[in-house]
Protein backbone atom coordinates (compact mmCIF):
# COMPACT_ATOMS: atom_id res chain seq x y z
CA UNK A 1 0.00 0.00 0.00
CA UNK A 2 0.88 3.20 -0.74
CA UNK A 3 1.79 5.89 2.35
CA UNK A 4 2.89 9.06 -0.06
CA UNK A 5 0.19 10.99 1.27
CA UNK A 6 -0.38 14.86 2.57
CA UNK A 7 -1.98 13.87 5.85
CA UNK A 8 -3.56 16.31 7.08
CA UNK A 9 -5.61 16.64 3.75
CA UNK A 10 -6.69 13.00 2.94
CA UNK A 11 -7.91 10.64 5.94
CA UNK A 12 -5.13 9.22 8.17
CA UNK A 13 -6.02 5.63 7.26
CA UNK A 14 -6.39 6.62 3.13
CA UNK A 15 -4.51 3.92 1.07
CA UNK A 16 -3.90 3.33 -2.72
CA UNK A 17 -4.11 0.16 -4.47
CA UNK A 18 -0.48 0.01 -5.56
CA UNK A 19 -0.76 -3.21 -8.08
CA UNK A 20 -4.03 -0.82 -9.60
CA UNK A 21 -2.27 2.14 -9.86
CA UNK A 22 0.61 -0.22 -11.54
CA UNK A 23 -1.61 -1.57 -13.71
CA UNK A 24 -3.37 1.55 -15.03
CA UNK A 25 -0.19 3.14 -15.20
CA UNK A 26 0.90 0.59 -17.76
CA UNK A 27 -2.16 0.62 -19.28
CA UNK A 28 -2.45 3.73 -19.84
CA UNK A 29 1.19 4.52 -21.29
CA UNK A 30 1.00 1.92 -23.95
CA UNK A 31 -2.03 3.85 -25.33
CA UNK A 32 0.46 6.92 -25.62
CA UNK A 33 -0.52 8.61 -22.27
CA UNK A 34 2.11 11.34 -20.67
CA UNK A 35 0.00 13.11 -18.70
CA UNK A 36 -2.34 12.87 -16.19
CA UNK A 37 -5.29 15.22 -14.95
CA UNK A 38 -6.99 14.62 -11.23
CA UNK A 39 -9.66 17.22 -12.03
CA UNK A 40 -12.42 19.08 -9.93
CA UNK A 41 -14.83 21.82 -10.80
CA UNK A 42 -15.04 25.18 -9.35
CA UNK A 43 -18.97 26.70 -8.80
CA UNK A 44 -19.58 27.41 -12.42
CA UNK A 45 -18.43 23.73 -13.28
CA UNK A 46 -15.16 24.83 -14.64
CA UNK A 47 -13.03 22.09 -15.01
CA UNK A 48 -9.67 22.50 -12.15
CA UNK A 49 -6.41 20.71 -11.86
CA UNK A 50 -2.66 19.83 -12.17
CA UNK A 51 -0.67 18.39 -14.89
CA UNK A 52 1.01 15.42 -13.45
CA UNK A 53 3.72 13.46 -15.64
CA UNK A 54 2.29 9.77 -16.05
CA UNK A 55 5.15 8.45 -13.94
CA UNK A 56 3.54 10.36 -10.96
CA UNK A 57 0.53 8.69 -10.77
CA UNK A 58 0.42 7.01 -7.88
CA UNK A 59 1.65 9.82 -6.12
CA UNK A 60 -1.65 12.17 -7.32
CA UNK A 61 -3.50 8.98 -6.66
CA UNK A 62 -2.63 9.54 -2.77
CA UNK A 63 -3.90 12.81 -3.04
CA UNK A 64 -0.16 14.58 -3.56
CA UNK A 65 -1.40 17.56 -5.47
CA UNK A 66 -2.83 20.55 -3.56
CA UNK A 67 -4.94 23.66 -4.46
CA UNK A 68 -5.68 26.71 -2.80
CA UNK A 69 -9.14 26.60 -3.25
CA UNK A 70 -9.64 29.91 -2.24
CA UNK A 71 -8.54 31.50 -4.71
CA UNK A 72 -10.95 30.08 -6.91
CA UNK A 73 -14.72 31.29 -7.16
CA UNK A 74 -17.31 30.01 -5.07
CA UNK A 75 -15.05 27.26 -3.59
CA UNK A 76 -14.54 28.58 0.28
CA UNK A 77 -11.54 28.56 2.09
CA UNK A 78 -10.86 32.29 1.48
CA UNK A 79 -7.83 33.82 2.64
CA UNK A 80 -4.13 33.10 2.82
CA UNK A 81 -4.29 31.57 6.40
CA UNK A 82 -6.23 28.54 5.11
CA UNK A 83 -4.87 25.59 4.43
CA UNK A 84 -5.29 23.65 0.94
CA UNK A 85 -7.61 21.08 -0.26
CA UNK A 86 -6.19 17.44 -2.00
CA UNK A 87 -7.47 16.58 -5.06
CA UNK A 88 -8.08 12.48 -5.21
CA UNK A 89 -9.01 11.38 -8.73
CA UNK A 90 -10.92 8.02 -8.72
CA UNK A 91 -8.98 5.83 -10.86
CA UNK A 92 -12.27 4.47 -12.22
CA UNK A 93 -12.88 7.34 -14.62
CA UNK A 94 -9.86 7.66 -16.30
CA UNK A 95 -10.51 8.43 -19.98
CA UNK A 96 -8.06 9.47 -22.37
CA UNK A 97 -8.81 12.92 -24.17
CA UNK A 98 -9.73 11.79 -27.67
CA UNK A 99 -8.30 14.82 -29.67
CA UNK A 100 -4.93 14.86 -27.59
CA UNK A 101 -4.11 11.17 -26.44
CA UNK A 102 -0.93 12.66 -24.37
CA UNK A 103 -3.52 13.25 -21.63
CA UNK A 104 -5.16 10.89 -19.20
CA UNK A 105 -8.02 12.91 -17.35
CA UNK A 106 -9.62 11.43 -14.32
CA UNK A 107 -12.54 12.58 -12.19
CA UNK A 108 -11.92 13.17 -8.82
CA UNK A 109 -13.34 14.45 -5.11
CA UNK A 110 -11.53 17.28 -3.01
CA UNK A 111 -10.62 16.62 0.61
CA UNK A 112 -9.74 18.96 3.34
CA UNK A 113 -8.85 17.94 6.73
CA UNK A 114 -9.15 14.01 6.72
CA UNK A 115 -12.67 14.67 5.53
CA UNK A 116 -14.72 15.06 2.05
CA UNK A 117 -14.41 18.82 1.10
CA UNK A 118 -18.21 19.93 1.51
CA UNK A 119 -18.22 22.88 -0.97
CA UNK A 120 -16.80 20.40 -3.69
CA UNK A 121 -19.55 20.00 -6.51
CA UNK A 122 -19.46 16.41 -6.92
CA UNK A 123 -19.17 15.88 -3.21
CA UNK A 124 -22.82 17.83 -2.75
CA UNK A 125 -24.23 15.43 -5.80
CA UNK A 126 -22.58 12.36 -3.95
CA UNK A 127 -24.62 13.26 -0.68
CA UNK A 128 -27.79 13.06 -2.38
CA UNK A 129 -26.94 9.85 -4.45
CA UNK A 130 -25.96 8.04 -1.18
CA UNK A 131 -29.14 8.53 0.20
CA UNK A 132 -30.99 7.50 -3.18
CA UNK A 133 -28.99 4.25 -2.43
CA UNK A 134 -29.73 4.46 1.45
CA UNK A 135 -33.74 3.67 -0.20
CA UNK A 136 -33.22 0.99 -2.89
CA UNK A 137 -32.58 3.69 -5.69
CA UNK A 138 -29.95 4.79 -8.52
CA UNK A 139 -30.58 8.53 -9.95
CA UNK A 140 -30.45 8.50 -14.04
CA UNK A 141 -30.31 11.20 -15.80
CA UNK A 142 -29.88 12.23 -19.36
CA UNK A 143 -28.86 15.42 -21.11
CA UNK A 144 -29.67 17.09 -23.90
CA UNK A 145 -26.91 18.79 -24.84
CA UNK A 146 -27.04 22.41 -27.03
CA UNK A 147 -24.61 25.00 -28.39
CA UNK A 148 -23.08 26.65 -30.63
CA UNK A 149 -20.30 26.71 -32.90
CA UNK A 150 -18.83 29.82 -34.63
CA UNK A 151 -15.59 30.34 -36.90
CA UNK A 152 -13.74 32.94 -36.16
CA UNK A 153 -11.59 35.09 -38.51
CA UNK A 154 -7.75 34.98 -36.86
CA UNK A 155 -7.32 39.12 -38.33
CA UNK A 156 -10.95 40.59 -37.96
CA UNK A 157 -12.53 38.69 -34.65
CA UNK A 158 -15.43 38.53 -37.00
CA UNK A 159 -17.81 35.14 -36.36
CA UNK A 160 -19.17 33.63 -38.47
CA UNK A 161 -21.55 30.61 -38.62
CA UNK A 162 -19.88 26.78 -38.93
CA UNK A 163 -22.29 25.73 -42.40
CA UNK A 164 -20.92 27.22 -45.67
CA UNK A 165 -24.30 28.85 -46.01
CA UNK A 166 -26.76 30.62 -43.48
CA UNK A 167 -29.96 28.68 -43.56
CA UNK A 168 -32.69 31.44 -45.15
CA UNK A 169 -35.80 30.60 -43.57
CA UNK A 170 -37.04 31.32 -39.93
CA UNK A 171 -35.68 28.22 -38.17
CA UNK A 172 -32.92 25.85 -39.33
CA UNK A 173 -33.72 23.69 -37.17
CA UNK A 174 -33.50 19.78 -38.47
CA UNK A 175 -32.38 21.22 -41.79
CA UNK A 176 -29.93 18.73 -43.69
CA UNK A 177 -28.03 21.12 -45.39
CA UNK A 178 -26.94 23.17 -42.30
CA UNK A 179 -26.07 19.13 -40.89
CA UNK A 180 -24.05 18.27 -43.61
CA UNK A 181 -22.55 21.20 -44.34
CA UNK A 182 -21.55 21.01 -40.35
CA UNK A 183 -19.74 18.10 -40.43
CA UNK A 184 -16.26 19.42 -39.74
CA UNK A 185 -17.44 20.04 -36.46
CA UNK A 186 -19.68 16.89 -35.91
CA UNK A 187 -18.19 14.54 -37.48
CA UNK A 188 -14.93 14.37 -35.03
CA UNK A 189 -17.21 15.34 -31.97
CA UNK A 190 -19.68 11.90 -32.65
CA UNK A 191 -16.47 10.52 -33.51
CA UNK A 192 -14.64 10.92 -29.82
CA UNK A 193 -17.90 10.71 -27.76
CA UNK A 194 -18.39 7.17 -29.31
CA UNK A 195 -14.95 6.32 -28.50
CA UNK A 196 -14.87 6.95 -25.03
CA UNK A 197 -18.43 4.52 -24.98
CA UNK A 198 -20.72 7.34 -24.46
CA UNK A 199 -23.59 5.58 -27.13
CA UNK A 200 -24.54 9.33 -29.37
CA UNK A 201 -27.52 8.66 -30.88
CA UNK A 202 -28.30 11.23 -32.82
CA UNK A 203 -26.97 14.91 -33.71
CA UNK A 204 -28.31 17.67 -35.78
CA UNK A 205 -28.73 21.24 -36.54
CA UNK A 206 -30.62 23.20 -33.75
CA UNK A 207 -32.95 25.91 -33.84
CA UNK A 208 -30.37 28.89 -34.03
CA UNK A 209 -28.41 29.94 -36.48
CA UNK A 210 -25.34 27.99 -36.28
CA UNK A 211 -26.55 25.72 -33.09
CA UNK A 212 -26.31 21.87 -32.57
CA UNK A 213 -27.66 19.47 -30.41
CA UNK A 214 -25.84 15.73 -29.41
CA UNK A 215 -27.80 13.12 -27.79
CA UNK A 216 -26.62 10.09 -25.89
CA UNK A 217 -27.14 7.50 -23.83
CA UNK A 218 -28.32 8.47 -20.46
CA UNK A 219 -26.11 7.12 -17.08
CA UNK A 220 -26.24 7.57 -13.48
CA UNK A 221 -26.50 11.13 -12.20
CA UNK A 222 -22.96 11.44 -10.97
CA UNK A 223 -21.22 9.51 -14.68
CA UNK A 224 -23.77 11.64 -16.26
CA UNK A 225 -22.66 14.79 -14.77
CA UNK A 226 -18.50 13.97 -15.04
CA UNK A 227 -19.48 13.59 -18.74
CA UNK A 228 -21.14 16.93 -19.37
CA UNK A 229 -18.27 18.50 -17.80
CA UNK A 230 -15.71 16.34 -20.03
CA UNK A 231 -18.28 17.79 -23.16
CA UNK A 232 -17.44 20.63 -22.76
CA UNK A 233 -13.77 21.04 -22.66
CA UNK A 234 -14.16 18.47 -25.53
CA UNK A 235 -16.14 20.74 -28.01
CA UNK A 236 -13.77 23.26 -27.11
CA UNK A 237 -10.64 21.69 -28.26
CA UNK A 238 -12.08 19.95 -31.55
CA UNK A 239 -13.66 23.61 -32.40
CA UNK A 240 -10.38 25.11 -31.75
CA UNK A 241 -8.92 22.45 -33.87
CA UNK A 242 -10.69 23.36 -37.20
CA UNK A 243 -10.38 27.53 -35.87
CA UNK A 244 -13.59 27.53 -34.69
CA UNK A 245 -15.19 27.95 -31.01
CA UNK A 246 -17.48 26.42 -29.00
CA UNK A 247 -19.90 28.52 -26.84
CA UNK A 248 -22.30 27.61 -23.82
CA UNK A 249 -23.60 30.88 -23.32
CA UNK A 250 -27.62 30.34 -22.22
CA UNK A 251 -28.61 33.38 -25.17
CA UNK A 252 -25.74 34.42 -27.10
CA UNK A 253 -28.52 36.54 -29.61
CA UNK A 254 -31.77 37.81 -28.33
CA UNK A 255 -33.33 37.19 -32.16
CA UNK A 256 -32.02 33.33 -31.60
CA UNK A 257 -32.84 30.36 -29.83
CA UNK A 258 -31.13 29.36 -26.25
CA UNK A 259 -29.01 26.84 -25.77
CA UNK A 260 -30.81 24.30 -22.92
CA UNK A 261 -29.14 20.88 -21.16
CA UNK A 262 -32.62 19.43 -20.55
CA UNK A 263 -32.35 16.78 -17.57
CA UNK A 264 -34.12 13.52 -18.38
CA UNK A 265 -34.70 12.12 -14.86
CA UNK A 266 -35.71 8.55 -13.75
CA UNK A 267 -35.56 5.95 -10.67
CA UNK A 268 -34.23 2.82 -11.02
CA UNK A 269 -34.66 -0.50 -8.61
CA UNK A 270 -31.52 -1.11 -7.27
CA UNK A 271 -32.46 -4.95 -7.16
CA UNK A 272 -34.66 -5.44 -9.80
CA UNK A 273 -33.05 -3.11 -12.47
CA UNK A 274 -36.48 -1.54 -13.12
CA UNK A 275 -37.05 1.71 -14.08
CA UNK A 276 -39.86 3.15 -11.23
CA UNK A 277 -40.94 5.52 -13.38
CA UNK A 278 -42.72 3.23 -15.60
CA UNK A 279 -46.14 2.56 -15.07
CA UNK A 280 -47.52 0.20 -12.57
CA UNK A 281 -49.23 -3.07 -13.80
CA UNK A 282 -52.79 -1.88 -13.74
CA UNK A 283 -52.57 2.06 -13.54
CA UNK A 284 -52.55 3.99 -10.40
CA UNK A 285 -54.80 7.02 -9.35
CA UNK A 286 -52.33 9.54 -10.60
CA UNK A 287 -52.64 8.33 -14.11
CA UNK A 288 -56.17 7.83 -14.08
CA UNK A 289 -56.96 11.36 -13.04
CA UNK A 290 -53.96 12.73 -15.17
CA UNK A 291 -53.81 10.70 -18.19
CA UNK A 292 -50.18 10.13 -18.56
CA UNK A 293 -48.69 6.58 -18.52
CA UNK A 294 -46.47 7.08 -15.70
CA UNK A 295 -45.84 5.22 -12.43
CA UNK A 296 -47.29 6.87 -9.11
CA UNK A 297 -43.19 7.78 -7.95
CA UNK A 298 -42.57 9.83 -11.41
CA UNK A 299 -45.69 12.02 -10.19
CA UNK A 300 -44.40 12.21 -6.82
CA UNK A 301 -41.03 13.07 -7.68
CA UNK A 302 -42.61 15.65 -10.18
CA UNK A 303 -44.65 17.16 -7.71
CA UNK A 304 -41.45 17.83 -5.35
CA UNK A 305 -39.39 19.35 -8.54
CA UNK A 306 -42.42 21.67 -9.08
CA UNK A 307 -42.75 22.32 -5.35
CA UNK A 308 -38.47 23.74 -5.12
CA UNK A 309 -39.06 24.90 -9.14
CA UNK A 310 -38.09 28.55 -8.50
CA UNK A 311 -34.74 27.21 -6.28
CA UNK A 312 -33.57 25.14 -8.51
CA UNK A 313 -33.66 27.23 -11.35
CA UNK A 314 -31.36 29.19 -9.48
CA UNK A 315 -28.81 26.19 -10.06
CA UNK A 316 -29.95 24.49 -13.28
CA UNK A 317 -30.25 28.67 -14.88
CA UNK A 318 -27.22 30.00 -13.43
CA UNK A 319 -26.32 32.74 -14.79
CA UNK A 320 -27.96 36.17 -15.63
CA UNK A 321 -27.88 35.68 -19.45
CA UNK A 322 -29.62 32.71 -18.32
CA UNK A 323 -32.86 34.66 -17.76
CA UNK A 324 -32.80 36.85 -21.23
CA UNK A 325 -33.34 33.30 -22.84
CA UNK A 326 -36.65 32.85 -20.51
CA UNK A 327 -39.09 34.69 -22.58
CA UNK A 328 -41.75 33.50 -24.98
CA UNK A 329 -40.52 35.30 -28.45
CA UNK A 330 -38.94 38.46 -27.65
CA UNK A 331 -37.13 39.98 -30.56
CA UNK A 332 -37.64 36.40 -32.56
CA UNK A 333 -39.88 36.51 -35.22
CA UNK A 334 -41.28 32.64 -33.95
CA UNK A 335 -41.84 31.57 -30.05
CA UNK A 336 -38.92 30.42 -28.64
CA UNK A 337 -39.71 27.31 -26.91
CA UNK A 338 -38.26 28.46 -24.10
CA UNK A 339 -40.17 26.96 -20.56
CA UNK A 340 -41.77 29.88 -18.87
CA UNK A 341 -44.06 28.48 -16.06
CA UNK A 342 -43.85 26.31 -13.32
CA UNK A 343 -46.00 23.81 -14.61
CA UNK A 344 -45.96 19.99 -16.52
CA UNK A 345 -47.38 18.68 -18.94
CA UNK A 346 -47.40 15.82 -21.37
CA UNK A 347 -45.74 16.92 -24.14
CA UNK A 348 -45.91 20.88 -23.13
CA UNK A 349 -42.75 22.56 -24.27
CA UNK A 350 -44.43 26.19 -22.46
CA UNK A 351 -43.79 24.63 -19.31
CA UNK A 352 -40.56 23.94 -17.18
CA UNK A 353 -41.49 20.00 -17.13
CA UNK A 354 -43.07 17.33 -19.46
CA UNK A 355 -43.88 13.48 -19.28
CA UNK A 356 -42.55 12.52 -23.19
CA UNK A 357 -45.04 10.02 -24.56
CA UNK A 358 -41.56 7.85 -25.96
CA UNK A 359 -40.05 7.23 -22.49
CA UNK A 360 -40.44 6.75 -18.68
CA UNK A 361 -38.74 10.19 -17.25
CA UNK A 362 -39.37 13.66 -16.42
CA UNK A 363 -37.85 16.10 -18.49
CA UNK A 364 -37.02 19.29 -17.15
CA UNK A 365 -36.54 21.63 -19.89
CA UNK A 366 -35.32 24.84 -17.69
CA UNK A 367 -31.82 23.89 -17.39
CA UNK A 368 -29.07 25.12 -19.83
CA UNK A 369 -25.41 24.45 -20.94
CA UNK A 370 -24.30 27.03 -18.49
CA UNK A 371 -25.19 24.86 -15.66
CA UNK A 372 -22.82 22.67 -12.84
CA UNK A 373 -24.54 19.79 -13.50
CA UNK A 374 -23.72 18.24 -10.11
CA UNK A 375 -25.46 20.80 -8.63
CA UNK A 376 -28.13 20.92 -10.90
CA UNK A 377 -28.26 16.82 -10.01
CA UNK A 378 -28.01 17.24 -6.58
CA UNK A 379 -30.66 19.28 -5.85
CA UNK A 380 -33.21 17.94 -8.14
CA UNK A 381 -32.66 14.61 -6.50
CA UNK A 382 -33.56 16.02 -3.11
CA UNK A 383 -36.61 17.71 -4.09
CA UNK A 384 -37.86 14.53 -6.15
CA UNK A 385 -37.27 12.45 -2.89
CA UNK A 386 -38.89 14.59 -0.63
CA UNK A 387 -41.95 14.29 -3.04
CA UNK A 388 -41.78 11.01 -2.94
CA UNK A 389 -41.31 10.36 0.84
CA UNK A 390 -44.54 12.96 1.82
CA UNK A 391 -46.29 11.54 -1.64
CA UNK A 392 -46.77 14.73 -3.29
CA UNK A 393 -49.44 15.38 -5.91
CA UNK A 394 -48.25 17.76 -8.67
CA UNK A 395 -51.94 18.65 -9.58
CA UNK A 396 -53.48 19.00 -13.18
CA UNK A 397 -51.18 19.00 -16.21
CA UNK A 398 -51.24 21.44 -18.53
CA UNK A 399 -51.33 20.32 -22.40
CA UNK A 400 -52.38 23.68 -23.78
CA UNK A 401 -49.97 25.87 -26.12
CA UNK A 402 -49.82 28.62 -22.69
CA UNK A 403 -47.79 30.62 -24.53
CA UNK A 404 -51.35 31.74 -26.50
CA UNK A 405 -52.25 32.66 -23.12
CA UNK A 406 -51.81 36.46 -21.27
CA UNK A 407 -50.14 36.40 -18.48
CA UNK A 408 -53.21 37.81 -16.43
CA UNK A 409 -55.02 34.44 -17.87
CA UNK A 410 -52.01 31.99 -16.53
CA UNK A 411 -52.03 33.94 -13.08
CA UNK A 412 -55.88 33.52 -12.95
CA UNK A 413 -55.51 29.72 -13.39
CA UNK A 414 -53.27 29.66 -10.16
CA UNK A 415 -50.08 28.80 -12.50
CA UNK A 416 -46.63 30.49 -11.56
CA UNK A 417 -43.92 31.76 -13.44
CA UNK A 418 -40.85 30.74 -13.48
CA UNK A 419 -38.00 33.52 -12.01
CA UNK A 420 -37.42 36.40 -14.30
CA UNK A 421 -34.11 37.37 -13.40
CA UNK A 422 -31.15 35.65 -11.88
CA UNK A 423 -32.16 37.84 -8.76
CA UNK A 424 -35.70 36.66 -8.09
CA UNK A 425 -34.02 32.97 -8.87
CA UNK A 426 -31.18 33.38 -6.08
CA UNK A 427 -33.81 35.03 -3.56
CA UNK A 428 -36.31 32.15 -4.45
CA UNK A 429 -33.04 29.84 -3.15
CA UNK A 430 -32.26 31.27 -0.47
CA UNK A 431 -35.87 30.82 0.96
CA UNK A 432 -35.66 27.36 0.39
CA UNK A 433 -35.13 25.17 3.31
CA UNK A 434 -34.23 22.21 1.21
CA UNK A 435 -31.37 23.86 -0.82
CA UNK A 436 -30.04 24.26 3.09
CA UNK A 437 -30.28 21.12 3.54
CA UNK A 438 -28.91 20.14 0.61
CA UNK A 439 -25.95 22.76 0.03
CA UNK A 440 -25.16 22.56 3.51
CA UNK A 441 -21.90 26.01 3.77
CA UNK A 442 -22.35 26.40 0.64
CA UNK A 443 -25.52 27.57 -0.02
CA UNK A 444 -23.98 31.41 1.31
CA UNK A 445 -21.18 30.57 -0.97
CA UNK A 446 -23.23 30.24 -3.94
CA UNK A 447 -25.63 32.83 -2.94
CA UNK A 448 -22.68 35.43 -2.69
CA UNK A 449 -21.30 34.70 -6.01
CA UNK A 450 -24.51 34.87 -7.92
CA UNK A 451 -25.36 38.06 -5.89
CA UNK A 452 -22.18 39.19 -7.12
CA UNK A 453 -22.86 38.34 -10.96
CA UNK A 454 -26.00 40.17 -10.53
CA UNK A 455 -24.71 42.89 -9.64
CA UNK A 456 -22.46 43.22 -11.88
CA UNK A 457 -24.01 42.74 -15.00
CA UNK A 458 -27.35 44.64 -14.06
CA UNK A 459 -25.71 48.35 -12.89
CA UNK A 460 -23.65 48.24 -15.55
CA UNK A 461 -24.11 51.08 -18.07
CA UNK A 462 -23.86 49.81 -22.01
CA UNK A 463 -23.08 52.15 -24.78
CA UNK A 464 -26.39 50.78 -26.46
CA UNK A 465 -28.11 52.21 -23.11
CA UNK A 466 -25.90 55.48 -23.51
CA UNK A 467 -27.17 55.86 -27.11
CA UNK A 468 -30.16 55.43 -26.73
CA UNK A 469 -31.24 57.28 -24.02
CA UNK A 470 -28.64 60.01 -23.22
CA UNK A 471 -30.72 62.54 -24.70
CA UNK A 472 -33.75 60.76 -24.34
CA UNK A 473 -35.80 63.10 -22.15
Amino acid sequence: MSTAKPVFAVPADFSVDDSKVESLKKSLGEQGVKYALSTYVDVHGVPKAKVNPLEYLGKMAAGSELFTVGAMEGMGLVGPQEDECASVPDLDTALICPWDKRFAYFFGDLYYHGEPYPNDSRQVLKRQVARAADLGMTFNVGMETEFYIFRVDPETGKRSILSPHRFGGICPAYDVYQSMGSMEFLEPMVDAMNELGWGVFSFDQEGGHGQYELDFNYADALSMSDRLIFIRLMAKKIAESIGCIASFMPKPFADDFRSGCHFNMSLQDNASGDNLFAPEPGGNPFMEKYGIPMSKQAYHFAAGVLKHAKAITAVTSPTYNSYQGFVAQGEMLDVSWAPVLVAYGKNNRSAMMRMPLNRYCLENRAPDMSVNPYLAAAFHLAAGLEGIEQELDPGEPLNDNLYLKGKKQIREAGIEFLPGTLLHAIEAFEADDLATEVFGAMKDIYLRQKTMEWEKEFYTIHDRQLDERLTFI
